[in-house]
């Protein structure tokens, strides 16, 4: 079912959207290479404890994973998309490093992710976290009461064929509130003016995964929560929470 927020439950949230973005902000800060993956899932937990809040993460068990989720950050280094569990690894120079964290204050949830390169960048990586950024702006511009959530996913998908990289069909954003995942599913392909007509008062986490392989396949490791590249490509995150207004869109996981 989907949800329709009240100002001031999307202030609110906005509240909780900010524990996330000061975590994330701490993360950039603190990694570095030689720093370990598990490190920063500590700064993170910090940031969150200090605040009032809890993780969305931690023990999170959706139906696809084999156990529940064991950490307070989503770490994904180079070709790992999504889901990357903090682990001891140390953080080599020229690691793509994309971070998703979520938090719950007061009983509302926010959700981002970001991605950055750890030391030396490698231009080819740095195009493709430019390119999920603009995708998510593009995909944050369609979020506008009257137009259709697949005007979301055409907008992000588009620049994913621009740029040639893939796109992982299969996961996606979604509403957002009293719990981490709510409907709708926000896919990041999709055909404009197709599906659920967005209302002021939908609350969205909107978050574009590309892949530098154009066919976007990929493998669950192991562990059963990390995905991983099918061509072995490295892969780029980025994820805000964001409001429908009358206005237009506002975004609430910043600091």
């Amino acid at each position: 079912m989907v949800e329709i927020k009240t100002p001031s439950e999307i202030d609110a949230m906005r509240e909780a959207g900010r524990v996330v973005a000061q975590a994330l902000q701490e993360i950039v800060k603190h990694a570095a290479v030689g720093v370990r993956v598990s490190e920063l899932d500590e700064v993170a937990a910090t940031v969150i404890a200090e605040a009032g809040a809890t993780s969305a993460f931690l023990d999170y068990h959706p139906q696809f994973a084999p156990t529940p989720y064991p950490a307070v950050i989503c770490a994904s280094v180079n070709d790992v998309i999504v889901h990357g569990i903090p682990d001891r690894y140390r953080l080599k120079d020229g690691d793509l490093l994309s971070v998703d964290c979520g938090a719950y204050l007061d009983g509302w949830a926010g959700d981002s992710a970001v991605s950055f390169v750890v030391g030396l960048p490698r231009a080819r990586d740095l195009a493709l976290i430019e390119a999920t950024q603009e995708a998510l702006r593009a995909g944050i511009a369609a979020a506008r009461p009257g137009n259709r959530i697949g005007d979301i996913g055409h907008a992000i998908a588009s620049v994913a064929v621009a740029g040639g990289y893939g796109v992982p069909v299969d996961f996606g954003g979604h509403g957002i509130g009293r719990r981490m995942h709510e409907d709708p599913h926000v896919a990041n392909h999709g055909r404009p003016g197709r599906g659920l007509v967005l209302r002021a008062g939908l609350v969205l986490a909107i978050e574009p995964m590309f892949t530098g392989g154009g066919d976007g396949r990929y493998r669950t490791a192991s562990d059963g929560w990390a995905l991983r590249t099918v061509d072995g490509s490295r892969a780029s995150h980025s994820e805000h929470t964001v409001a429908i207004t009358d206005e237009g869109p506002v975004v609430l996981t910043a600091v």
